[in-house]
């Protein structure tokens, strides 16, 4: 018996935290995954007698009512997929077999406050008439919010088949993994990442580095980048993560090839350069296709890899193929293929992939990346886990 099934559900107002942070412009959803990934969780709670008052956030509106950060149309999509009425509203009175969105938690200031007392008191007011707690939003697990840690402390909590799930497979990217293990990072920043890479060293048999962020890592060797993203701060602490990967006898996989265009544009030329000599007119918007090749050959050697980071600006089609190599590889993986969350799994989509194609497509970028990072998470401790 899982730790949901153990909780008492029929005829109990249950309140049902998820992560419906999904892609949103001008009111149209680019990416419904994460809505999905939460329909097994609550249509248990449902078929079981529950209740349901399903607690979520979009965006950062830092407290604020903003009509762009509203779950309206998460509501819309989400009565569609479950094929039965979703209210909407701010109350939160349901009656058995019912199912009630609230609308952006964030747009209460106590949800996200620093303060204890107010991040408490806004809990103490979504448990008003709620018999229950069931935590299932995995994204939101690695922050210390009203609705994720503080709530479950004030009702019977279970986790959710989602968070089960998600940690579930970060146990095997932790405990023993089969070897050999790969980690794929991308992304903008390598100040996002330093965390998980500085950890997961001293675990992994092979990283490889694309994205915006590789090019701190190229100018820590001592190459121009051009116009390139890059954080100067952090080039000594890429410096030493170099030599430690070097010491430690983890293959260290760098693009030797980027594609480069004048411009951050979609119609921007885009032209292929040794990653030693990006010209200072250019920046890099992908790894190129030579890096794409050295990166799915290291994949495919991997029993285990997982992949955080898109490889380039995925959104323009001229700098997507990296992106869609590393994609294609981790779905050849003949062991398990995890897929960070995020930006990795919006693109992966968008290229025409399915989750079948992966071993697991995580939820939570920024929770997957601080579990990994051997951080403890706010709201799986709240659920006891």
């Amino acid at each position: 018996m899982s730790l949901l099934e153990s909780l008492e559900i029929s005829g109990k107002r249950i309140f049902l935290r998820c992560d419906l942070n999904v892609p949103l412009k001008d009111g149209v959803i680019s990416d419904d995954g994460r809505i999905r990934a939460s329909l097994p969780t609550l249509k248990y709670l449902l078929d079981g007698g529950g209740g349901v008052v399903i607690g979520a956030h979009l965006g950062r509106p830092k407290g604020e009512i903003r009509n762009e950060f509203s779950l309206a149309p998460v509501a819309k999509r989400l009565e569609e997929l479950l094929g039965r009425k979703v209210h909407f509203a701010s109350s939160h009175q349901v009656a058995a077999g019912e199912v009630l969105l609230l609308e952006n938690l964030r747009f209460n200031p106590g949800e996200t406050s620093k303060d204890e007392n107010e991040r408490r008191k806004f809990a103490e007011e979504l448990s008003a008439n709620i018999d229950a707690y069931v935590g299932d939003g995995f994204g939101a697990v690695h922050r210390k919010h009203a609705s994720v840690f503080d709530l479950p402390a004030l009702l019977p909590h279970a986790p959710g088949y989602l968070i089960s799930a998600e940690v579930e497979v970060l146990k095997k990217l932790t405990d023993r993994p089969d070897r050999p293990y790969g980690v794929v990072l991308g992304g903008a920043k390598v100040s996002d990442k330093i965390g998980v890479i500085s950890n997961l060293l001293e675990k992994v048999n092979m990283i490889a580095i694309g994205g915006g962020m590789v090019f701190t890592f190229l100018a820590a060797q001592g190459h121009n980048i051009g116009k390139s993203l890059v954080e100067t701060e952090l080039i000594p602490t890429v410096q030493n993560l170099i030599e430690r990967a070097r010491e430690l006898g983890v293959e260290l996989h760098l693009p030797t090839d980027i594609v480069v265009a004048p411009a951050f544009a979609a119609d921007s030329p885009g032209t292929i350069v040794p990653s030693t000599a990006i010209p200072s007119d250019q920046l890099g918007l992908d790894i190129g296709p030579a890096s794409a090749r050295d990166f799915a050959e290291a994949i495919g050697r991997c029993h285990t890899v997982f992949w955080n980071g898109p490889m380039g600006v995925f959104e323009f089609s001229a700098f997507a193929a990296g992106t869609k190599v590393v994609a294609q590889a981790l779905s050849g993986v003949k062991g398990i293929s995890v897929v960070g969350g995020g930006d990795s799994a919006a693109s992966v989509r968008s290229m025409g992939f399915v989750d079948s194609d992966f071993g697991y497509i995580s939820t939570g970028g920024g929770a997957s990346l601080e579990y990994l990072e051997g951080k403890e998470l706010p709201g799986l401790s709240a659920l006891d886990l």
